[in-house]
C-alpha cells in the first residue's frame, strides 16, 4: 500500500502565542527623584540621612556659638577698651578744662604773695598739666567721633576754642606778673582781659565738653543696650539649637540600635556628650559675660562717670570761689552760680547759700541712715553694691559739708572785708581734702568696672578655639560611628 507524499510546508499562521517570542522592551526610567526616595527609604539611605542632619544641626550649634560668643566679645570690647574708657576721658576733659581756670584765678588772686596756697610756681605747673591732659582728652573725643559729623564739629570748635582760652590766660598772666600787686583783685587790665578768658571757658568751651561727654555716654549706653540684648538673646539660641542636636544625635542613635540589635554606639554616645558639654558651656559663658556687662556698665561705667563729672563740677565750684574774691563786680554772678552747682552736685531744697549750708548739715547727719538729697550724690548713696562704698561716700559727704562750711567762712570774711583771711580761706585744704576723698571713692567703682572686664576677658579666652575644636570632634565621631553599619552593606 502507497503512502500519500506528505504536504509542503506552509507559512505558520499568524495565530496568537505560537511561533517565536519577540524579546521583551526594557523597563521604563525611573526618574532620579524617585530612584533617591527609594534609596533613602532603604536602611544605608535612612542611616545617612539621619547622619547628614546630625552634622548640620552640630554645624548649625557651632554657628550659633561662635555668632554668640562674637557679640558677647563686642559689648565687652566697647564697654571696657574703647568707647567707654573714650567717655571718661572726655569727662577728665571738663575737669581739665575747669582746672585751668582755676588755676589762672588763683594765681591772680595771689599776686605777689607766694606763701598763700601751694605758691605761683606751683599753680602754674598745674595749670600746664591740665592743659596736657586737656589735649590729651581732645584728641581721644575725636577718635570718638569718628564717625559722627556733629560730634566733629564740636570737637573742632573745641580745639579752636581752646587755643584762643590759651592766648588771653597767657596774656592776663604777663600783665599780672608785669603789675606786682598785692593778694586780692588784680589792676583792671588784667582782670579785663581774665573776664574774656574765664566767659570763653565757662560759657563756651566747658558746655561743649560736657555735651561731648554726654553725647559719648549716649554712644555707649546704645552699644551696651544693644550687645546685652544680643548677648541675652543668643543665649536663648544657643540652647534650642544644643537641644535640637541632642535630639537628632538621639534619634540617630536609637535607630542603629534597633535595627542592627546593638545596645549602645559609643562614638556616636561621647559625639551627643560633645554637643551637649559645648552647648551647657556656652550657654553658662554668655549668661557669666551679660552679668559682666551689666557689672561694668551699672557698677562701673556709669558711676565713674558720675562722679567724674561731680568732680568736675565740684572743681568749678572752687575756681567761683576764688572768682568771687577776684572779681567784686561780678561777685553776685558768681555766687550764684555757686549755688546753682552745688544743688546739681547734692541736691536739697534751699533758696540761697544760708538756707543750703543748714540743708547740707541736715543732710549729711541723717546719713547713713536716710539719704534724703538727691543729685548726683544721691545717685551714688541710693546704690550701694561695692564693699566700702558706704563708708567711702558718708567720708566725701562728710567733706563736702566742711567744704560749703568753708565757703561760708570766705563770704562772710569777704563781706566783713577781711580780705586776707577770706583768700587763706578758699586757697587751704577744704576743697583738696573733699577732692581727694572724692577721687577715693571714684577709684571703687573704677575697680569694679576694671575687675568686671577683666573678668570678661579671662572668660572669653579660650573661645576662639573651643567651638570649632568641639565641633570637629563631634562631626568625627559621629561619621565613625556610622561608618562600620554602612560598611555592612557593601
Amino acid at each position: 500500500m502507497t503512502l500519500p507524499a506528505p504536504a509542503p510546508p506552509t507559512a505558520p499562521s499568524p495565530v496568537m502565542g505560537s511561533g517565536p517570542v519577540a524579546p521583551l522592551a526594557p523597563p521604563p526610567a525611573v526618574p532620579e527623584p524617585v530612584r533617591r526616595v527609594r534609596k533613602a527609604r532603604t536602611v544605608p539611605g535612612r542611616i545617612r540621612v539621619f547622619t547628614a542632619l546630625s552634622v548640620a544641626a552640630v554645624l548649625l550649634l557651632f554657628g550659633t556659638v561662635a555668632l554668640s560668643i562674637g557679640h558677647a566679645k563686642d559689648g565687652l570690647n566697647v564697654i571696657g577698651h574703647t568707647a567707654g574708657p573714650q567717655v571718661v576721658a572726655t569727662a577728665d576733659l571738663y575737669f581739665a578744662l575747669s582746672d585751668m581756670d582755676a588755676q589762672v584765678a588763683n594765681v591772680l588772686l595771689s599776686g605777689r604773695d607766694g606763701t598763700l596756697g601751694p605758691g605761683r610756681t606751683a599753680m602754674l605747673a598745674r595749670y600746664d598739666d591740665r592743659r596736657s591732659q586737656a589735649d590729651r582728652a581732645v584728641l581721644q573725643a575725636a577718635d570718638l567721633a569718628s564717625g559722627d559729623v556733629t560730634e566733629q564739629v564740636t570737637v573742632r570748635a573745641l580745639l579752636d576754642g581752646l587755643g584762643r582760652y590759651e592766648r588771653l590766660a597767657a596774656r592776663a598772666l604777663l600783665l599780672d606778673e608785669q603789675s606786682a600787686h598785692e593778694a586780692g583783685p588784680p589792676p583792671q587790665a588784667v582782670l579785663d582781659v581774665y573776664r574774656q578768658a574765664t566767659d570763653l571757658m565757662r560759657l563756651d568751651l566747658l558746655p561743649k565738653a560736657y555735651n561731648l561727654t554726654l553725647d559719648s555716654g549716649t554712644i555707649v549706653r546704645h552699644a551696651y543696650l544693644a550687645e546685652l540684648s544680643a548677648v541675652q538673646t543668643a543665649r536663648l539660641w544657643v540652647g534650642l539649637a544644643g537641644v535640637l542636636t541632642l535630639v537628632v544625635l538621639i534619634a540617630l542613635q536609637v535607630y542603629i540600635s534597633r535595627r542592627f540589635r546593638r545596645t549602645l554606639n559609643l562614638p556616636l554616645l561621647v559625639a551627643a556628650i560633645v554637643a551637649g558639654a559645648l552647648t551647657v558651656a556656652a550657654v553658662l559663658v554668655l549668661q557669666h559675660e551679660a552679668g559682666v556687662l551689666r557689672d561694668a556698665k551699672e557698677n562701673g561705667f556709669n558711676s565713674v562717670l558720675a562722679l567724674s563729672r561731680a568732680r568736675a563740677i565740684g572743681n568749678t565750684m572752687h575756681g567761683d570761689e576764688t572768682r568771687y574774691l577776684l572779681d567784686p563786680q561780678r561777685a553776685d554772678t558768681y555766687e550764684q552760680v555757686y549755688l546753682d552747682k552745688s544743688q546739681a552736685v547734692l541736691y536739697v531744697p534751699g533758696g540761697n547759700l544760708d538756707k543750703y549750708y543748714a540743708a547740707v548739715d541736715t543732710a549729711v547727719a541723717a546719713y547713713p541712715g536716710k539719704a534724703g538729697f538727691l543729685g548726683f550724690y544721691g545717685t551714688e548713696a541710693a546704690s550701694i553694691t561695692l564693699p566700702g562704698q558706704r563708708e567711702a561716700v558718708s567720708e566725701v559727704l562728710k567733706l563736702y559739708q566742711s567744704f560749703q562750711r568753708n565757703d561760708r567762712q570766705i563770704r562772710r570774711s569777704a563781706v566783713a572785708g577781711d580780705r586776707l583771711p577770706a583768700i587763706q580761706a578758699a586757697m587751704g585744704s577744704a576743697f583738696g581734702s573733699y577732692d581727694e576723698a572724692l577721687v577715693k571713692l571714684t577709684a571703687l567703682h573704677r575697680e569694679a568696672f576694671d575687675t568686671a572686664v577683666r573678668e570678661g576677658d579671662d572668660a572669653l579666652g579660650g573661645w576662639t578655639l573651643v567651638p570649632p575644636v568641639a565641633v570637629l570632634a563631634a562631626v568625627l565621631l559621629i561619621l565613625i560611628g556610622v561608618r562600620p553599619r554602612l560598611a555592612e552593606y557593601r
